[in-house]
């Protein structure tokens, strides 16, 4: 049974029909202990692939990039479709569209942009920086079966889930990627009888789960229920987002999201499935609670904590260049807001917002327990700050019976296709108190880096997760407990930018932007999920304190290396080499 293709063009290939393709990789230097690339002496024969697809239920697909009916061939085989050329043209900035098509992610800039939609079909069209063979798996012996054969024959191996990877460790050039995307269980447990001193309600969600979906299937419930999830509706809850931590709308009032973990199911890199709990496996349990994804093994579920649907009133704040282009003033107000960001956090508060130069958008403020008279009276400081400024603004305020009503309406879908690279950071709620003006400095040239021509954008979290879980026993960073507010710096990069050019915006991005984020918050960090992949010294911006026994855990657990993603625990013996990037050992 020879694979199929994927990228949203289904051509009945098999993968004899590449077979003329010229290598695309540089041989590996004498001596150097490389993964095994299409090219390689070492690559995997054809009918270990067809053997492999076998074995997976005919789930192994060939990568055809998802843009390539745009072209008129991609590798020599003709892909021209108009109709689909226009399907994924339009769906090119739709996450729920990108999600589907396996192997791309949903901000560009990973795949190296060398098959995006076009209306020239004699262009060209590579496969960039995307996975050669993928796996859509449905059964965990598909899962395993990947694994095993990665391991086997050498090949570098990714987990891609949805493709919302600001970082973009779910994209490994020349692999054989698994996708995880189909394991959708939900299960509601009424009462928890596992392991732990926890009773309550609590459910299991499978690796595919999007936390839109998830909210309103426990929603759902009778009661209605809720679980402290993300903020961005098609984050794959089980997969990064709860092994990096897991931020979100409720982690001001109860923690963060790997905080109500109380158990995990993984298949390891020996192939091998195993829980992992407070009673087995417990170094490993402590682990997959923060200590990054894909990184320990492939989780299939996670089952977390359930709690009581909470009444919530949700506010909006908009100043941008239709109230005023007086860039000073913008940036005295942007001052303002942030610098009560301690407020709006002892209010059990969390508040999302972009920041450009002339246009700051808040929506929402996330107030649990709250009516709109209380939030109002809440935001108070803030609308005072801005009133004694002179500065205008639109605002609302509504109130809703339930966090999920309120999701609902005033938490906005996010677009695919952007083609950025991004840091950021977590402040301390002693640093906002004493260099607010700082941080607003920083801020001001994050998103306008001084003599340089890039733009950038801040995304804003004002979130305490330490003030509804003071002292948690995992792997997440413990300063992340004393932070109040947290930003994803991004700066975007042209579509056709050289490699040069590409290098250059890295370095203003870690010399310039997350450098001057880092002096504004000595008492700050570094997110894994959502940070800077280039950060020098990311172990400890990471993880702190927590990074040697990680690392113990992470050799315990895959000693050869097995999992990659770049600047997670234990990879610093792995580094990418050459164009395209090569997964080789460090010399």
């Amino acid at each position: 049974m020879a694979p199929s293709t994927t990228g949203l063009i289904l051509l009945g290939l098999t993968s004899a029909a590449f077979a003329g393709v010229l290598p695309r990789y540089v041989e590996p230097r004498q001596g150097q202990q490389c993964k095994c690339y299409e090219g390689d002496a070492c690559w995997p024969a054809e009918d270990e692939w067809d053997s492999l697809n076998k074995t997976v239920g005919g789930r192994l697909v060939k990568v055809i990039p998802p843009a390539a009916p745009c072209y008129n061939e991609f590798e020599g085989i003709p892909t021209y479709n108009e109709a689909k050329c226009e399907e994924v043209t339009i769906g090119w900035r739709n996450q729920p569209y990108m999600i589907e098509t396996g192997a791309t992610p949903l901000r560009q800039y990973p795949s190296n942009n060398t098959c995006r939609p076009t209306e020239d079909p004699t262009d060209t069209c590579t496969i960039g920086y995307l996975a050669e063979y993928l796996i859509m798996a449905t059964e965990k012996e598909h899962i395993k079966a990947g694994i095993d054969f990665a391991r086997e024959k050498n090949v570098h191996l990714a987990v891609r889930n949805t493709g919302h990877d600001f970082m973009g460790r779910s994209i490994a050039a020349g692999s054989l990627t698994i996708n995880t995307h189909s394991f959708s269980q939900k299960e509601i447990i009424s009462s928890w009888s596992g392991p732990g001193d926890y009773s309550g309600g609590a459910v299991k969600v499978g690796a595919g789960v999007q936390g839109r979906d998830l909210y309103r299937f426990l929603n759902q419930q009778n009661p209605p229920v809720v679980a402290v999830g993300g903020e961005c509706p098609t984050v794959g809850f089980s997969g990064g987002y709860i092994q990096g931590g897991g931020h979100g709308p409720l982690s001001t009032l109860k923690g963060m999201a790997a905080d109500h973990a109380l158990e995990f199911d993984m298949i390891t890199a020996k192939g091998e499935y195993v829980t992992a709990n407070a009673d087995k496996n417990p170094d490993l349990f402590w682990a997959l609670k923060g200590g990054g994804p894909a990184t320990f093994g492939i989780v299939t579920s996670v089952t977390v904590k359930t709690h009581e649907e909470v009444p919530v009133a949700g506010a909006f704040i908009n100043i941008n260049s239709t109230h005023t282009t007086d860039s000073d003033l913008f940036w005295k107000a942007a001052d303002a807001f942030h610098g009560l960001a301690n407020h709006y956090v002892d209010h059990n508060m969390f508040v999302y917002y972009e920041l450009m130069e002339l246009r700051l958008h808040i929506q929402p403020f996330t107030a649990p327990n709250m009516n709109a008279a209380e939030l109002k009276e809440a935001l108070a400081p803030l609308y005072e700050k801005l009133d004694a400024l002179g500065v205008a603004y639109d605002t609302g305020i509504k109130e809703f019976d339930t966090f999920f009503e309120m999701y609902i309406d005033m938490y906005e879908d996010e677009n695919a296709g952007d083609n950025t690279i991004i840091g950021g950071r977590f402040f301390a709620r002693e640093d906002i108190e004493n260099n607010q003006a700082g941080l607003t400095e920083a801020f001001r040239n994050a998103v306008q880096p001084p003599n340089y021509d890039l733009t950038g954008i801040l995304i804003g979290h004002i979130v305490a997760p330490g003030i509804g879980n003071p002292t948690a026993d995992n792997a997440i960073h413990p300063k992340w407990r004393d932070a109040s507010s947290f930003s994803i710096a991004a700066l975007t990069v042209a579509t056709n930018a050289s490699l040069a050019e590409k290098e250059h915006a890295w370095d203003i991005l870690t010399n310039t932007v997350d450098a001057g984020l880092i002096a504004a918050s000595p008492n700050g960090g570094a997110y894994v999920n959502e940070g800077n992949i280039e950060h020098p010294n990311w172990q400890e911006e990471y993880w702190g304190d927590n990074y040697p026994r990680l690392l113990g855990i992470r050799k315990e657990w895959d000693p050869e290396g097995l999992f990659y993603g770049k600047a997670l625990v234990g990879t610093e013996e792995w580094d990418l080499v050459d164009e395209p990037p090569r997964l080789c050992k460090v010399a």
